[in-house]
């Protein structure tokens, strides 16, 4: 399963257009906890149709859940596909950037392609950031989404061996607030209906096969807590004040844990770490959120 470089850099999905509807941003909302207080009326707008708002950090998966017209790959002629061991895949981080904020449901067109490849060596693995955008039917800009995966098993594939971009730095001063966002035992198997079937989340077999004593939470799901945690403790449910929403994923959450999510603030820019105290683990480092 080798990555070949440069041809990694030209490598790209064909264009894909897509539909979401109002039920699938209420579900997303449901995946990460909002609505468990049905008479909250700060939360229900997230899980209910009237005057629906939409999370910002839905559109990591509001293109796998909606209705998809076309997915194929797309290699240019002469190029070699590269491709990757996907037991030894790991979710490095994520990003979403709204250059407007979301409608309850719309339809959009989505181009991906790689941006970056960076080889640790054989034996340490290697980065790959991919890059996918949306726009809308007149082809303006909607949002650009980033990802970087650390394929633990392709390195030594001959690319360039330069550090990727610097993650975010939080400022070195205690936190300014601090949230808990509670997980139910039973997230997982919810959040997994927005469109992410990984059995890792579902089947306790499978899980303990990978080295974990049951099945974990999705890095996108914990991705979700994080953004939940700014609605909640930093724009006062607004939606519409996030422009975009980044972190560095470092462990896994299990269903049913207590997620506590400890904020900087300085102007628009909102620094973030997300960690577990029950067993004192940080799942999310470098988080970033800029309002608007």
């Amino acid at each position: 399963m080798p990555i070949f470089y440069p041809d990694i850099l030209e490598q790209a999905s064909a264009p894909y257009t897509f539909t979401y509807r109002e039920r699938d941003v209420m579900l997303y909302a449901l995946g990460i906890g909002l609505g468990a207080d049905p008479l909250d009326e700060r939360e229900l707008p997230f899980v209910y149709e009237k005057a629906l708002k939409v999370v910002p950090t839905a559109a990591t998966m509001l293109s796998i859940g909606g209705s998809v017209s076309r997915l194929s790959p797309e290699v240019p002629e002469g190029l070699r596909l590269s491709t990757f061991d996907l037991v030894k895949l790991l979710h490095g981080e994520q990003a979403v950037v709204l250059h407007r904020p979301l409608p309850p449901s719309g339809t959009f067109t989505v181009t991906s392609r790689t941006v970056g490849a960076y080889d640790k060596g054989a034996g340490k693995g290697a980065v790959v950031v991919n890059e996918s955008c949306w726009t809308d039917d007149e082809g303006v800009q909607v949002a650009t989404l980033t990802s970087s995966v650390f394929a633990r098993g392709d390195g030594g594939f001959g690319g360039p061996s330069i550090r990727p971009p610097e993650p975010h730095v939080r400022p070195d001063r205690a936190p300014d607030l601090s949230v808990d966002i509670s997980t139910r035992p039973d997230q997982a198997l919810l959040y997994r209906l927005n469109g992410d079937y990984n059995p890792l989340h579902a089947d306790p077999a499978l899980a303990s096969r990978a080295g974990f004593p049951k099945p974990i939470l999705h890095g996108l799901c914990t991705y979700g807590l994080t953004c939940r945690a700014v609605l909640e403790a930093i724009v006062d449910y607004d939606s519409d004040a996030i422009l975009s929403h980044q972190v560095r994923f470092s462990s896994p959450v299990f269903p049913g844990e207590l997620v506590t999510v400890d904020f900087w603030r300085d102007g628009s820019v909102i620094s973030f770490e997300a960690r577990v105290k029950e067993r004192d683990v940080v799942v999310v480092r470098n988080g970033k959120t800029v309002l608007r």
